[in-house]
């Protein structure tokens, strides 16, 4: 599991990394223009579609009914890829009658879009942004069927082309823009747009994401469960349940984009301020992705096999296990960006982001944001141990509690406490206590279904601490280089990657000289 974990994690960062050039390239050859508007926002629309309907709770819901057709009374690999082409089925049925409501909205769609435009070029702007979302809207059934291939892997533990294809869909996106500005030119803005560089920019991002629904496609083949959609959902009484327990949990990840909306609709009460909280929360995202995240990726199969059996003391052992795995895989991360926040604020802010102000709510956020990696870890660990269960009441009722919770905590900050130069803390803080509300749900749900199991192994707090503790000196002596050494962004930027080199190396050492000694004593115990 831990190679798994790895894997998930090394692939991700890669992932996103690419996706974060994927922008800035599209940026510099676009230009600060209304056309890379009308792209930024026209591109985002299938991903943000396919979210609204499916996006990621279909993994979450899949690999656990994968794994009972698998390994259930008269499962195998037949009644696997049974399961998995009826939900195919109805998923992609559904995709394509989004993807057919996203063409006959595209006039208005476009229209809201180009509000901002000066009149004179409004009309040209919304021609242009009509033909693009009518390009873009197959990559609906496309980011589809992607999520059906991932969980069709991830359910024989697979994870590195999962989690890892993306990364060729950003290489793609990324030659597609350039070629672009090579053969039509770069920074023009929507009067001198042609309507052939738009067609070019939408198809072409489109084949991007087909040639990664094509690798994710290779990859499920190779596990031997190839998405070949089957109509006739009644058929098969496994994938009826699978898809009703993804239609309940459509609210999990609604619920944390309005969340999201009302925390970005405070902040923009703050000149720069949903540049900040977004900034924050993308760090916290990524961040837990690559730690705690990815652990849990890589715990749900094993979780969902023991869970399939039967076997309550093979799933409790499992979950204390992952657990520890998650809290080690979140601590490096937590204790370097809460360090070195404002060094991380003071890298970033460039241009008119580098008000002072706006810097130092920045290090603050980012400060909450290393404690928000390490919760949201746990609480997708905990859900995703609930679905294995095939238990989405538990995630509803989580992902409720936690919603009302930010809600309340950023309401009653605001009125006891109706200070602007802290309400982007407040509103960072609250999101963080929301989540953290959520995690405590979703841990006594937990708890509930391995009694008399034991929640968490014993000796684990101490191995985590210790570990921890091996990274003080590293910690040390980069805040004391940065605070009375650095002279310079460049300065600052190699003694902070250094550092966090050596951390974690000290980390890693110390929890695998441990891990090696508790070994034996596991082994006695099993």
């Amino acid at each position: 599991m831990r190679r798994s974990a790895l894997g998930v994690a090394v692939w991700t960062l890669l992932s996103r990394v690419t996706g974060m050039a994927r922008v800035l390239v599209a940026g510099g050859v676009l230009g600060p223009t209304y056309t890379a508007n009308i792209f930024q926002a026209s591109n985002t629309l299938p991903n943000n579609v396919y979210t609204v309907f499916a996006g990621p709770i279909v993994a979450m819901v899949v690999v656990p009914s994968v794994v009972h057709a698998s390994t259930g009374a008269g499962a195998g690999p037949g009644q696997a890829r049974e399961v998995l082409g009826r939900v195919a089925g109805r998923l992609l049925t559904v995709a394509g009658l989004a993807t057919v409501g996203l063409v006959l909205l595209s006039p208005a769609l476009a229209w809201s879009l180009v509000l901002g435009v000066p009149g004179p070029d409004r009309s040209r702007a919304w021609l242009l942004a009509l033909v693009l979302i009518v390009c873009v809207a197959p990559q609906v059934v496309l980011y589809t069927a992607i999520s059906l291939a991932q969980a069709a892997q991830q359910s024989r533990d697979r994870f590195a082309l999962a989690a890892g294809a993306s990364t060729l869909e950003n290489l793609a996106t990324i030659a597609v823009v350039a070629a672009a500005g090579t053969m039509f030119g770069s920074g023009l803005d929507v009067a001198h747009t042609q309507l052939a560089m738009v067609i070019w920019l939408g198809a072409g991002s489109t084949v991007a994401v087909l040639i990664h629904a094509g690798l994710q496609f290779y990859g499920a083949a190779r596990v031997g469960l190839l998405v070949i959609p089957r109509w006739g959902l009644a058929r098969s009484e496994e994938a009826q349940r699978c898809v009703r327990r993804i239609a309940r949990s459509m609210s999990v990840p609604a619920k944390s984009a309005a969340t999201s909306y009302l925390v970005a609709a405070i902040a923009a009460s703050v000149p720069g301020g949903v540049t900040v909280i977004q900034f924050a929360s993308q760090v916290s995202n990524g961040v837990s992705f690559i730690a705690a995240r990815a652990v849990s990726m890589a715990a749900m199969p094993r979780l969902a096999t023991a869970a399939a059996a039967g076997d309550l003391p093979g799933f409790a052992a499992a979950w204390r296990k992952c657990l520890h795995y998650a809290t080690l895989a979140a601590l490096p991360p937590l204790c370097l960006l809460m360090l070195f926040a404002p060094t991380v604020a003071d890298l970033v802010s460039q241009g008119e982001l580098a008000d002072r102000v706006l810097v130092t709510e920045l290090g603050a956020c980012l400060a909450i944001a290393a404690v928000g990696q390490m919760v949201s870890g746990i609480h997708d660990l905990g859900r995703r141990a609930l679905f294995a269960r095939l238990d989405d009441r538990g995630p509803r009722r989580a992902s409720l509690v936690a919603f009302f919770v930010s809600v309340l905590v950023a309401g009653l900050a605001a009125l006891l406490h109706p200070d602007p130069t802290t309400t982007l803390i407040t509103l960072m803080m609250a999101m963080v206590v929301g989540e953290a509300a959520g995690a405590v749900m979703v841990l006594l749900g937990v708890r509930r279904h391995i009694r008399p199991e034991r929640l968490a192994e014993a000796g684990t707090g101490a191995h985590a601490l210790l570990a921890t503790l091996a990274m003080l000196p590293a910690l040390a002596a980069g805040f004391l280089l940065i605070r009375h050494v650095g002279s310079g962004r460049l300065v600052d930027l190699a003694v902070l990657a250094g550092t966090t080199a050596v951390a974690i190396a000290l980390f890693l050492w110390c929890s695998v000289a441990l891990g090696r000694r508790q070994t034996p004593l596991h082994e006695d115990r099993l």
